[in-house]
């Protein structure tokens, strides 16, 4: 499983999924003292692995309307695409937003959610497409912009209008974008690129964490920080988050040996400066693919993936970042393959996450469900 965990993502590894995959939703009462008993489960809609897309990979956006917005890797005109499902009553209606057509406007949104800018359009990533290089992936990636159309349309099947901002070299700049973007409180953007920037990791670059920054209707990309698979070790799978200061935090999961790491960037002027946090392995798991999240008190937690698979709690002692608790999710039926995707936390604090395999024995003997 660690070697799968390590590999780039490819169309044939996603395709050996099952064709038809369906979106869930589990729609539950979030409140405190809610037994599981009482959640329900309900399939809003079945990829066909037609023109609706194919191997959603990523999380779902809700905008304030309660409908949902979401990714394909694959599927559309075999590209992967931006869709919507609307809120209509006690129904879901599925609608295309965009597919992407595998050149310059980008090819295949990986783990990446679309998320809403500052203003309310959508921003995201793809994992290829643009440049030709990164070593024959099809491209390096691209961050891109989807607008509603200029022209109203009331119908859910009207394509939006996508504006690319920036192509990946595969260079310094970085290539293979996984991680969401976040903007900051000035409308710029940050996010990770999984590969490229210092050499290393194999020839393919550590990996870097990137801003972009508006003028004039254009962006311009500045690498804040490029991972050296030494120290800081490289490639980030989930992106970064900001506290109320400023700083930005991210996880790397290692690479050739190592565990894995949180780290952190502080601003100093015009530049940023990069500190280790916590090294995983020693005291808990190894491998977090999932970024951080912070709890009201500051607290962080991350959940990492090899094994059954761990989740951390990292708490400030004397200055310095602690693991302060860590539960083994081997505890609760053994699962073979922990979680891949960030944690997420109720207003009650509760956490909530999911494992990529484990528990039922079925999924064409991949060890669970």
């Amino acid at each position: 499983m660690f070697s799968k965990l390590l590999s780039s993502p490819t169309r044939s590894h996603l395709q050996r999924l099952p064709w038809r995959i369906a979106l869930l939703l589990g729609v539950a009462l979030m409140a405190a003292g809610v037994p599981a008993r009482a959640q329900m489960y309900t399939v809003l809609h079945y990829f066909t692995g037609g023109m609706d897309g194919s191997n959603p990979s990523s999380s779902l956006t809700l905008d304030t309307a309660g409908n949902l917005y979401g990714t394909t890797y694959t599927g559309g005109t075999g590209h992967g695409g931006v869709f919507k499902l609307k809120h209509m009553g006690t129904s879901w209606t599925f609608g295309p937003l965009y597919n992407f057509a595998g050149g310059s406007d980008g090819d295949g949104p990986y783990l990446a959610p679309v998320v809403f800018g500052p203003n309310g359009t959508l921003y995201g990533t793809t994992y290829q497409g643009a440049d030709s290089g990164c070593g024959g992936d099809n491209g390096c990636g691209t961050v891109f912009n989807l607008r509603p159309p200029a022209n109203i349309c009331r119908s859910i099947t009207c394509l939006w209008d996508e504006t690319v901002l920036y192509r990946f070299t595969g260079n310094a700049d970085g290539g293979n974008p996984e991680g969401p973007l976040v903007f900051n409180s000035s409308g710029d953007m940050y996010g990770t690129a999984r590969v490229a920037g210092n050499p290393g990791c194999a020839g393919d670059g550590c990996g870097t964490v990137y801003e972009l920054t508006e003028s004039g209707g254009s962006w311009t990309q500045n690498v804040i920080y490029s991972f050296n698979g030494g120290s800081s070790q490289g490639m980030p799978d989930s992106g970064v988050i900001f506290d109320s200061s400023g700083n930005l935090y991210g996880t790397v999961q290692g690479c050739f040996g190592n565990s894995g790491i949180g780290f952190e960037l502080t601003p100093d002027g015009s530049s940023w400066t990069y500190n280790t946090i916590f090294t995983f392995g020693d005291q808990s798991g190894s491998c977090p693919v999932a970024g951080l999240i912070f709890d009201h008190s500051g607290n962080l937690y991350t959940a990492t993936a090899v094994g059954s698979g761990t989740v951390d709690q990292l708490s400030v002692s004397a200055g310095n970042w602690m693991l302060n608790s860590y539960y083994d999710l081997s505890n609760n039926g053994g699962s073979t393959c922990g979680p891949y995707a960030s944690l997420s936390m109720d207003t009650s604090g509760n956490l909530y996450g999911t494992t990529y395999q484990g528990a039922d024995s079925g999924c064409g003997g991949d060890n669970g469900c």
